[in-house]
């Protein structure tokens, strides 16, 4: 399909229509399609910034679960001693694995019934529980003389307890012990709060060492290890194709040592040492590559999959020979995510409990290696991908930033940008040249609003998809970053994300919104339109569903003043269409932990006219109207 710029190729009786008119006038010809819509344009991107994984997307409620030690102690974990009973913690020296080879050791002196004493832990500021639901959990000890644990959920203000069970220890070696903690039915007084913690006590003295203690409320579809219901569901509402994985700095970590090294992210929890993350804090790595797939598999979309490319964010790098072992390691993943059970990884990962191969169509090398001050990316991108390509031809490959050699089929652009940046580059693609490479917008983002984007973030990112959307044809790929951010003070390490939470509670901001709509009506091909008279901050875009025969037309009023629009749709049915509308007082509105709903998409039935439809959009709007066509 040859691409038409916008707003040319019009017909000579189009312009003198326009002409004439004394009111901004929009037409759209859906008879003329102009190009193809890419069906994965919308997608999603994470990475361990934030809290998104710990303390946010994963489901584990126990902060620091592997004990690890700082100047205070065991960080997030107190000495509970109750009654008259005495104990003390500190550092044990060995643990269950090699990957986790020291514990919390817990001495108690003093302990009988009802004066118990053990440890207890806060979780990630707090710990959310529901009334009449289960929670499962398990911990690795070796004790002596300790009997049995008391463990708790409490409430922080009342010290009323949730749940309770007794889970009996015996002396010896490393053994792990699981648990379920089964809540109570709500009374009505009560209220789901994630002002409670966790408790581990004992009835006698005695010496015992405890490693990943864990504590997971339900999962999305019951996964074991797996993530949190609602946003879950908040990802799914998105419509994605697809999920950038593992995620962009957290990919390369600030040294190679801390890359993201996933052959220590799969197998068991215990035999995954953790690492981290460039954000400054520990990341368990329970959410390791096959979880990242299994996301994947639950949210019916295929990954994309980022390898390490030989460069981290402090400067350090590897060429030439010494890449080696960084291209065999990203053949060896692809070949666990994509093997079957006769290959070497594929054997793995049925191991790991997923036989099945997953699906996979892009390859990224990297990530922002524009940042590489050494400028080896074009020799460490052609050597990576010379490699996958003799071994995996049918995959397409994604460079992070333009080379001169390798000939990567996708070059990822990323963008943090202000609204007036992002109303200037609405066309920046318009005119690029389409026999390169394609494009993934692998990051982007209007950034003002925290820790969530307010309306005005909101009108820049619906300008900037009206762009990518008539430009689908070259941009194959997008996806808004960061995604997540924990709310609690000290959760977050960038501002402007697209959805917020804390233990308990998660909302949209008013980007997720826009994200929302314009990714639940997509369409498949783009066309024509032609425009005179529009303010300098209005935007649209126009794409039909052929099957559906309806067509997507998208407004963004990102001006304080209404627009009175004159709009004829060639090939429209006069009648009825569905308007799904997002709209605020201000560009400065918002939502919040505590006002989650302020601002959300409201559905109505509007009239229209194939001809002469006279339509106002308010001022900071963002409309989607499903138009049914002949």
């Amino acid at each position: 399909m040859t691409h038409v710029p916008f707003l040319t190729g019009c017909m000579l009786c189009c312009s003198t229509i326009l002409s004439a008119q004394s009111s901004p006038q929009l037409i759209v010809d859906t008879n003329r399609q102009v190009s193809e819509v890419s069906p994965t344009l919308y997608g999603l991107m994470t990475e361990e910034i934030n809290y998104s994984y710990d303390g946010g997307l994963y489901g584990e409620m126990v902060r620091n679960r592997t004990f690890r030690g700082s100047w205070q102690g065991h960080e997030f974990w107190t000495v509970v001693m109750h009654g008259n009973s005495k104990a003390e913690t500190g550092a044990g020296d060995d643990g269950p694995s090699t990957a986790l080879p020291k514990s919390m050791k817990l001495t108690i002196s003093r302990a009988s019934a009802r004066n118990e004493a053990g440890v207890g832990n806060f979780g990630y500021w707090g710990m959310a529980v529901q009334p009449a639901s289960k929670y499962t959990g398990s911990f690795y000890a070796k004790a002596e003389g300790i009997g049995a644990a008391h463990v708790r959920l409490i409430a922080d203000s009342t010290g009323d307890v949730w749940s309770h069970v007794i889970v009996p220890i015996t002396n010896g070696t490393w053994q792990r012990y699981s648990y379920t903690l089964k809540t109570h039915a709500k009374t009505g007084a009560e209220s789901p709060t994630a002002a409670n913690h966790l408790e581990i006590t004992f009835e006698r003295p005695g010496t015992i060492s405890l490693q990943l203690v864990s504590l997971f409320p339900p999962t999305f579809n019951n996964r074991p290890n797996g993530n949190r219901i609602d946003l879950m569901k908040m990802m799914d509402a998105m419509k994605p194709h697809f999920l950038r994985l593992p995620g962009g700095n957290y990919l390369e970590g600030d040294t190679i040592k801390e890359r993201f090294n996933w052959k220590e992210t799969i197998g068991p929890l215990v035999d995954r040492p953790t690492h981290r993350s460039p954000w400054n804090y520990q990341s368990t790595d329970g959410l390791g590559l096959l979880e990242f797939l299994e996301w994947c598999e639950d949210l019916k979309i295929e990954p994309v999959l980022a390898v390490y490319a030989g460069y981290s964010l402090k400067g350090e790098h590897v060429v030439d020979k010494e890449l080696e072992p960084y291209v065999q390691d990203a053949l060896d993943e692809i070949e666990y995510v994509t093997g079957d059970v006769n290959t070497k990884w594929g054997a793995v990962r049925a191991k790991d409990g997923h036989p099945e191969p997953f699906p996979l169509h892009y390859i990224e090398i990297g990530n922002e290696d524009e940042f590489d001050k050494s400028k080896s990316y074009d020799a460490r991108f052609a050597q990576i991908a010379k490699a996958v390509r003799a071994n995996y031809p049918q995959y397409k490959l994604i460079a992070t930033t333009p080379v001169k050699i390798g000939n990567p089929d996708v070059i990822d652009d990323h963008y943090y940008k202000l609204p007036e940046e992002f109303f200037d580059m609405v066309h920046k693609y318009d005119s690029v040249d389409r026999k390169g490479p394609k494009i993934f917008v692998g990051e982007w983002a209007t950034r003002t609003g925290s820790p969530t984007p307010d309306f005005g973030a909101a009108l820049g990112d619906a300008a900037w998809m009206t762009g990518m959307e008539r430009n689908s044809d070259l941009i194959v790929m997008a996806s808004y970053a960061p995604l997540f951010t924990n709310v609690n003070p000290g959760g977050m390490q960038w501002s402007t994300d697209l959805i917020g939470y804390d233990a308990a509670r998660s909302y949209g901001s008013p980007s997720y919104w826009a994200q929302v709509l314009f990714a639940s009506h997509l369409g498949d091909h783009t066309v024509q339109t032609v425009a005179e008279g529009m303010n300098p901050r209005f935007f649209w875009s126009a794409t039909v569903s052929t099957a559906d025969k309806v067509l997507h037309l998208k407004l963004v009023n990102a001006s304080e003043g209404v627009e009175a629009l004159v709009v004829d749709v060639i090939g429209a049915m006069s009648g009825t269409a569905m308007m799904n509308s997002l709209h605020a007082a201000t560009r400065w509105s918002t939502n919040s932990i505590e006002h989650p709903d302020a601002i959300k998409p409201v559905m109505s039935k509007i009239s229209i006219a194939a001809k002469g439809w006279k339509h106002t959009v308010p001022g900071n709007t963002i409309e989607v109207i499903d138009i049914p066509l002949e």
